[in-house]
């Protein structure tokens, strides 16, 4: 074992150290109302055989997800995952997640991450990619932060209603005691931000414009409107993107003159798995690297001229005066972007670009066969999306997610879910086709809807 658990005599000598007489005085000013005293009504042990018996039992309840076909999405892909990665992640040395601070023993981990921030600001046009984001809500708010400390002396940011509700939900979370003005710019007839409303919501007190895409409702947006909005009032513009595999077809962040591009890689390797663990990435340009938060691994050279790898630009405040840390990102989330990486290196351009055209073109073919059906469905905005869209459902969306369960189909995320308050857009149905949907299930959804007409 990596980590071993202290004798009796050492947990002795510790209690003495801090000056407590039993392992229950550290844990004393825990309220008496909520604290156990008595032990858990837990079976008694039980021997490796009847254990294994018992989770076979549990596990045998469990639906069979290779005879079901899933369309869930809302910010969270089911992609194909090389059956290596998750071997490989396995290995002891990349196990802890721990941050790498000595180079000496860490060049694995290091490279690693090295070889994460490469793959990242490959893809979203950026200069500088860190690692070790949480997750794309709370990388979204770095993202903010650290435009706010860029432009310095402002206090408005002005957020595309596009962005994943959750992501919008973090930022008003994270902001509650910042005096900053978080000011929401509505979507237009086809699903995309007006660009009128944006850039007249846009003045010189603003610090930050975001935009995401594809939106959350599937439709691509375009980078330059926003970029241009932020830049002819001194702002930064920052880019959100949830499905790194659209990036692979369509535009990059950084070539439409976005300055921070942040959101969601987990589309790379690992599983939706009941809605984690992620990998968020954030990534900007080069007059941005001093203010980037979380952990920066560089390529460096020794005195003997060899090259190595090292965390650089880390900010000691981030350690020793927080109050003054760029961001309270302490975990080091090498594993998950190791998991990235390997997926992307095993893919290289060709696999990713061929998975991107996979999924694009599924989710065209089930797009028409929706226009085709006489029922109460449609495609609920005209603008051009990547491997999600809003279904309009002209039936309780309920109904339609049970009749479609008894098919071993499950047929989306009700937007209502994510955004209850948002009556207007309570009768859609978010819709994500991947390069694992076959074309079997296409048809059976079809089929399903068709069963409305």
């Amino acid at each position: 074992m990596r980590y071993i658990p202290n004798s009796p005599a050492e947990r002795e000598a510790l209690l003495a150290a801090v000056g407590a007489a039993s392992i229950d005085d550290l844990f004393a000013t825990v309220p008496r109302a909520v604290y156990r005293t008595e032990p858990p009504g837990l079976p008694p042990p039980a021997s490796e055989i009847e254990v294994r018996r018992d989770l076979g039992r549990v596990a045998a309840k469990n639906a069979h997800l290779g005879e079901w076909t899933s369309f869930l999405g809302a910010g969270l892909y089911s992609h194909h995952a090389p059956a290596f990665v998750s071997q490989l992640l396995l290995r002891g040395e990349f196990l802890t997640s721990y941050t790498p601070y000595q180079p000496e023993v860490s060049q694995g981990t290091l490279t690693a991450i090295w070889e994460f921030q490469t793959h990242i600001a490959l893809l979203t046009g950026m200069d500088v990619a860190n690692a070790s984001m949480y997750e794309g809500a709370s990388a979204f708010v770095e993202a903010v932060l650290m435009a706010e400390r860029l432009t310095k002396k402002k206090t408005k940011v002005v957020v595309s209603a596009g962005l994943h509700p959750e992501y919008r939900q973090c930022l008003r979370t994270y902001l509650v005691n910042f005096p900053f003005t978080i000011v929401e710019v509505p979507l237009g007839k086809d699903g995309a931000t007006e660009a009128g409303a944006l850039a007249a919501a846009v003045d010189d007190d603003t610090f930050a414009v975001c935009v995401q895409s594809p939106n959350v409702f599937g439709v691509v947006e375009g980078w330059k409107a926003a970029a241009d909005a932020a830049h002819a009032h001194g702002a930064l513009a920052i880019g959100v993107v949830n499905e790194m595999f659209s990036l692979a077809v369509l535009e990059a962040p950084g070539a439409s003159g976005v300055d921070i591009a942040c959101g969601e890689a987990a589309s790379f390797g690992l599983a939706p798995s009941f809605g984690g663990p992620l990998v968020g990435f954030l990534a900007c340009r080069d007059a941005g690297k001093r203010q980037i938060p979380g952990r920066l691994a560089g390529r460096a050279t020794d005195a003997g001229g060899r090259s190595g790898f090292c965390l650089t630009l880390s900010t000691r405040e981030q350690h020793i005066r927080r109050e003054k840390a760029t961001s309270n990102i302490c975990t080091n989330q090498g594993l998950f972007a190791l998991a990235a990486t390997m997926t992307l290196s095993v893919l290289g351009k060709h696999g990713l670009r061929e998975t991107a055209v996979q999924c694009l073109s599924k989710a065209e073919y089930l797009k028409a066969g929706i226009r085709a059906l006489p029922g109460p469905f449609s495609v609920a905005f005209a603008g051009k999306t990547f491997n999600e869209f809003a279904l309009h459902c002209g039936v309780p969306v309920h109904e339609v997610l049970r009749r479609a369960e008894a098919k071993k189909i499950l047929a989306g995320v009700p937007y209502a879910r994510l955004e209850p308050a948002a009556s207007a857009y309570r009768d859609l149905l978010l819709v994500a086709v991947t390069e694992r949907t076959p074309r079997s299930g296409l048809d059976a959804l079809l089929d399903t809807l068709r069963s409305f007409s």
